[in-house]
């Protein structure tokens, strides 16, 4: 699968890289269009054409450490495990994972596994995505894309979502019950006049903040390569503004990038992605200095 920006830097030793690469091909509850599986093999192989710089500063200094892929064969359970335990060994050495998906179920064992690394402090997470996330199972599973965050929520998170534009009756009932722990902005408040490029967490929010990308977040005219495209989505700058906002009131201690479904032939979106994911290690290092 080769390493993050393996055309420019060498892989520094583990102990010496702030961010930790883990590449997650799971694609397993997929309810739409498929390819997720090749998400983090495209986004790996488009980091090569990116500069080291970022516009602003060169990320890339802090030390980027490319793991091998997670095994995802077996059930569920196992392979979220299998995630929380390589997390929770980065986060407990206080590096950054950025574990690139694959469907958005990884996130489960993404954030529980940095949670296991803070045992004394809440976690919370901040999601970009079209989609809630919020169903309690979706054909007939509950380990499903569109139920992780409520698999979140019930282990007791705090959630702000952004860019959420399509949402069933029951996503909204779960917002509505949990009112003190998920907060939102949805894109029609988001990206229609005056978008809107930079926002304030709730007083009460964690310090600790666990930042999650669906890559659809992204208006769907720009990014197709998603197995459940939305319209009516984030520009690429207003993603990366708020991100910056965000990354700018609160201490990042991981993070994931998911469900690219790469299109063959339009690299353009595999790019993209990576890209996302390069400038949020630049906005984070940043912010830490």
């Amino acid at each position: 699968m080769g390493i993050f920006l393996g055309s420019e830097i060498e892989q520094p030793q583990e102990d010496q890289a702030l961010f930790h690469i883990v590449p997650v091909p799971y694609e397993h509850s997929v309810s739409y269009g498929s390819g997720t599986s090749l998400g983090p093999a495209a986004i790996i192989e488009a980091s090569d054409q990116l500069e080291t710089t970022d516009g602003v500063s060169e990320p890339c200094n802090e030390g980027i450490y490319t793991h091998p892929a997670i095994d995802c064969s077996g059930d569920p359970e196992a392979i979220m495990q299998r995630i929380r335990s390589v997390n929770g060994k980065i986060a407990a050495r206080k590096q950054i994972p950025v574990v690139l998906g694959g469907e958005h179920t990884v996130s489960y064992g993404a954030v529980m596994g940095v949670a296991d690394a803070y045992p004394e402090q809440k976690i919370g997470i901040v999601q970009f995505d079209a989609h809630a996330d919020l169903r309690d199972s979706y054909e007939g599973s509950k380990w499903s894309h569109a139920s992780v965050m409520k698999r979140l929520v019930d282990e007791g998170m705090s959630l702000f979502q952004l860019g959420v534009r399509a949402m069933s009756v029951e996503e909204q009932a779960v917002r509505d019950a949990h009112s003190d722990r998920i907060h939102y902005l949805d894109a029609r408040c988001l990206c229609r006049q005056n978008p809107t490029h930079s926002m304030t967490l709730p007083e009460d929010f964690p310090e600790l903040i666990y930042i999650t990308v669906d890559i659809d977040g992204l208006d769907g005219a720009i990014m197709p390569a998603t197995g459940t495209p939305v319209p009516g989505g984030l520009s690429y700058w207003q993603m990366i503004d708020l991100l910056e906002s965000v990354i700018g009131q609160r201490q990042v201690v991981g993070m994931d990038v998911v469900e690219l479904a790469p299109i063959d032939g339009f690299h353009v979106y595999d790019y993209t992605t990576a890209e996302v994911v390069y400038k949020m290690m630049g906005l984070v290092s940043r912010a830490r200095d």
